[in-house]
């Protein structure tokens, strides 16, 4: 009944608009390409210093979920990822809209990310306590084997295994630029001091993905190869719902998990997620064509990673995520101290945030779904407007982040490389997860050595790193085994009728 009591204060009409006004808001930043979860949430604290904290907190959890879900419109429509989150829902998004059916791909997205959010709300709400103390247990070592194993996915994304692995060698060494995670050396800088943090990575993203796709359409405008788009439908069809239901189980599993282990976040988990639906599937052939269950998969994996951030956060005191560290400069200016003692003090906050979070998802489901016949019309613009509007926005976008020209040169740059590596069939994926995961890998696993004083038994002796490691020798044999088991299939199948007379002439 006490519970009953905390959940009444969230029902008043201006806590509930505010969550709404916060979710809608935070898709409109989202669907902007530059424009993160991070910046609005930011920006957008000092409008909540005068609210009760019910509402001020609830409201920037709601800027959260929005900001999250928004990246995929401009993934999907314009090969633009609006945050790094929705990167690799490109890889099945925009195929879908260029076959004239950007509605139903938005709508799975939309469905996916609900089916995400309210996943990991329950967890958030049953169980953060206990799945806090797993956050606990991941140190240098657990890190670097997580990281490796997630750079096992280009293996999989890569038709070619030799231009994947080409890719993912560069993404490595291109994020090796900037200071030494240890010694602060500068590495590969060649003077310019714009480049000693390293290469931004929201303006790489961009120009990566969305500069290069300008550059191929302008070539392909140029040779006549353009056809026109139609734009239809809003649901995914039952069908697409059938083949989706291990994509929703395996997304919102591997983001909920994902999501609870701080500092990794959700482009992490959208990327791993892809790859072990992707590997489950009968039909893994289909996933980068347009293909629902890859839309499915990754929407929902990030979309659980806003409730599951906030585990460590409320339970530990420990940020699991970027956006949850901006969330907690929230809580503190309130007055709240996240951590085990807030759930005694302050329960009534806690009741409050739960039963945000569930609104605040179901608020972007509604938008997201009323907002999508109005979204997709953005693909019936002229293409020539349209190409221009695009590399407006990326200029835009990746200036505004950190207010540096040199993010400028660093989106031009992923722009032509991006271009050439579509061209040229190398898999722009796998630089993307190199670019997330190396600068991860190198800086746990140098930390790793020299707390074992370089000891790689004693580095690897955890329960955890073990795990992720035997993970990552699995999954670079599972295509080898796959193509067995196929073989074997095959050499057991019963001959057809037109095998049978062929055999016996």
């Amino acid at each position: 009944m006490q519970n009953l009591g905390y959940l009444m204060q969230l029902l008043d009409p201006y806590v509930l608009g505010a969550i709404a006004l916060g979710t809608f808001g935070g898709l409109i930043i989202g669907a902007l390409p530059g424009l993160t979860a991070t910046m609005g949430v930011a920006l957008l604290i000092p409008l909540t210093f005068s609210m009760e904290p019910i509402m001020g907190i609830n409201t920037l959890i709601g800027i959260y979920i929005g900001g999250i879900y928004g990246g995929c419109v401009s993934s999907i429509l314009l090969r633009t990822p609006g945050t790094p989150a929705s990167a690799a829902t490109v890889l099945d998004g925009y195929p879908m809209a260029q076959r004239g059916e950007a509605g139903r791909a938005l709508g799975m997205a939309t469905v996916a990310s609900t089916i995400g959010g309210l996943f990991a709300a329950v967890v958030l709400a049953t169980l953060a306590p206990q799945l806090a103390s797993i956050a606990l247990e991941f140190g240098a070592a657990e890190y670097f084997a997580l990281a490796l194993f997630g750079l096992t996915i280009i293996a999989s994304l890569s038709g070619d295994l030799l231009k994947g692995a080409i890719s993912g060698l560069l993404g490595i060494l291109i994020a090796c630029v900037g200071a030494d995670p240890i010694t602060g050396v500068l590495r590969y800088t060649f003077g310019v001091s714009g480049f000693a943090s390293g290469f931004a990575f929201t303006p790489a993203l961009i120009g990566l993905f969305a500069l290069s796709e300008v550059f191929t359409q302008m070539e392909r405008a140029a040779k006549g190869d353009i056809v026109p788009l139609r734009v239809a439908g809003r649901w995914p069809t039952r069908n697409d719902m059938r083949e989706s239901r291990g994509a929703f189980v395996r997304g919102s599993l591997i983001g909920t998990l994902i999501g609870i282990i701080p500092g990794t976040g959700s482009g992490t988990a959208s990327w791993i997620a892809y790859n072990e639906v992707r590997r489950a599937s009968p039909t893994p052939e289909k996933f980068g064509t347009g293909y629902a269950p890859g839309i499915a998969a990754t929407e929902s994996s990030n979309n659980a990673v806003c409730a599951a951030a906030l585990i460590p956060l409320l339970a530990l005191g420990i940020p699991g995520d970027v956006v949850t560290a901006v969330l907690m400069g929230g809580l503190l200016i309130q007055g709240l101290a996240p951590g085990p003692m807030l759930f005694q003090s302050n329960p009534e906050i806690i009741m409050g945030i739960f039963g945000g979070t569930f609104f605040a998802t179901l608020c972007m489901f509604v938008f997201g779904m009323a907002l999508i016949p109005l979204f997709s019309r953005i693909l019936l613009i002229p293409r020539h407007v349209l190409a221009v509007s695009i590399v407006i926005f990326c200029f835009i976008g990746s200036f505004a982040i950190n207010l540096n020209p040199v993010d400028l040169y660093t989106m031009v740059g992923f722009g032509v490389l991006g271009w050439g590596m579509q061209k040229f069939g190398f898999s722009q994926a796998a630089l993307c997860i190199a670019l997330i995961l190396g600068p991860m890998m190198e800086a746990n696993l140098r930390r790793g050595l020299l707390q074992t004083h370089d000891n790689l038994l004693e580095f690897a002796s955890g329960p955890i790193t073990q795990l992720f490691l035997a993970l990552t020798v699995l999954s670079l044999a599972w295509p080898a085994i796959a193509n067995r088991r196929a073989r074997r299939r095959l050499a057991g199948a019963p001959l057809t009728d037109p095998e049978k007379k062929n055999q016996s002439k």
